[in-house]
């Protein structure tokens, strides 16, 4: 979220301890004052009002996301199929398949939880990259899965864009009237007789 009030990436860096993240600047064509939506990938900003195909693009990542999982699963088994006729032995083969397991099983509870909540700690979130480059089947998993229920990400970023507004609302409701009238009222002195 950034406020047109405050510098860009106010928010941003407040979340992620103070390193803030570069982030466009540029304007959806939209020009009113206040917090503006963040746009999420492959949706942009047709979450919030649920308009501009957003039925359709989650449709179009489901079938988006488990068509790119079911194609990993065939190179990983392509590559299985390698180990195999380079007589590796079954212990490797084990090894293999148990690793890519345990790193999906990850890299699912991390990209689903990643949906909830922003990291608390973006350092081990980049150290875990590794981890979840290799267990992609199942971040992928978890975003088929998530698209069923709303837009990946969506939940946060609307709790997110409302809390914005409403500090936006409170802010603007208190600076209404006009404030040279309130300045005139205390800086003038009784008349002396």
């Amino acid at each position: 979220m950034s406020d047109n009030s405050e510098a860009p990436g106010a928010d941003a860096a407040a979340r992620c301890g103070g390193a803030e993240q570069p982030r466009s600047t540029v304007s959806t064509g939209s020009t009113a004052p206040g917090p503006q939506p963040e746009p999420l990938p492959f949706f942009g900003t047709t979450w919030v009002e649920h308009d501009g195909g957003y039925g359709l693009r989650r449709a179009v990542a489901a079938v988006g996301s488990l068509a790119t999982t079911v194609a990993a699963c065939f190179v990983l088994r392509f590559a299985y199929q390698g180990l195999e006729i380079a007589d590796v032995g079954n212990t490797v083969g084990m090894l293999v398949i148990v690793m890519f397991a345990i790193c999906s099983a990850i890299a699912f509870r991390k990209t689903w939880e990643g949906f909830g909540r922003r990291p608390a700690d973006p350092a081990r979130e980049a150290s875990l990259r590794g981890l979840k480059t290799i267990g992609f089947i199942g971040s992928l998993l978890a975003y088929f899965l998530r698209t069923f229920m709303e837009a990946p990400g969506e939940r946060l970023r609307r709790a997110e864009y409302e809390e914005a507004l409403a500090r936006y609302a409170k802010r603007r409701s208190t600076r209404t009237g006009n404030p040279a009238a309130r300045k005139g009222a205390k800086g003038k002195r009784p008349k002396r007789k």
